[in-house]
């Protein structure tokens, strides 16, 4: 009998990184890749699975924002922000660091596509979570818009500028859509 050939190509199971063959060009490419499976490898099926999940979701709100009106991305992230039944809930702290794990790698992920993506998932693993929508006038930066997520009180995304700086224009709650004015009350 002869002994069986090297590998000669690549590919890893998404969920369950199990190396089939080995090979890929040495280059700056090849090693960032290596290095970025290997990273990916490492994480629990559970983690490698909510990276995945938002990966696509995080893409999908951003192409959504990009083609169709806002009122319509309302609705359908209230829709698909409905507690789910399947696996076992992440907690909040794993569906940020999911989210914003996504958001490095997807094109102009802006704050307000972080925001509804984390809601979503919020929702989907059983967590309460508004989007909260302020605008802030600045003498040197000009107009600005930001967007955030809340849950119990506490920032969850985009909270690293200062938000008292922003009036509060609009929060979305999951289901249903406050205006500033009746939170002011």
């Amino acid at each position: 009998m002869s002994e069986p050939s090297e590998p000669s190509e690549l590919y890893i199971d998404p969920f369950s990184c199990d190396p089939m063959t080995y090979r890929l060009e040495s280059t700056v490419w090849g090693v960032m890749i290596i290095g970025k499976l290997r990273t990916y490898c490492r994480l629990s099926r559970r983690e490698r699975r909510l990276a995945m999940k938002s990966m696509l979701l995080v893409a999908l709100v951003r192409l959504g924002l990009w083609l169709i009106p806002f009122r319509t991305i309302q609705r359908v992230c209230a829709y698909f922000g409905r507690p789910g039944g399947s696996g076992s809930a992440a907690g909040t702290r794993e569906i940020v660091w999911a989210v914003r794990l996504a958001s490095r790698y997807v094109p102009r992920s802006t704050c307000l596509v972080q925001a509804l993506a984390a809601q979503i998932l919020l929702g989907r693993h059983g967590h309460a979570g508004q989007v909260h929508i302020g605008v802030a006038l600045d003498e040197k930066l000009g107009f600005r818009a930001h967007a955030w997520v809340e849950s119990e009180g506490e920032v969850l995304i985009g909270g690293s500028e200062e938000l008292d700086g922003y009036a509060p224009m609009l929060v979305l709650d999951g289901s249903t859509r406050q205006s500033a004015g009746s939170l002011r009350e």
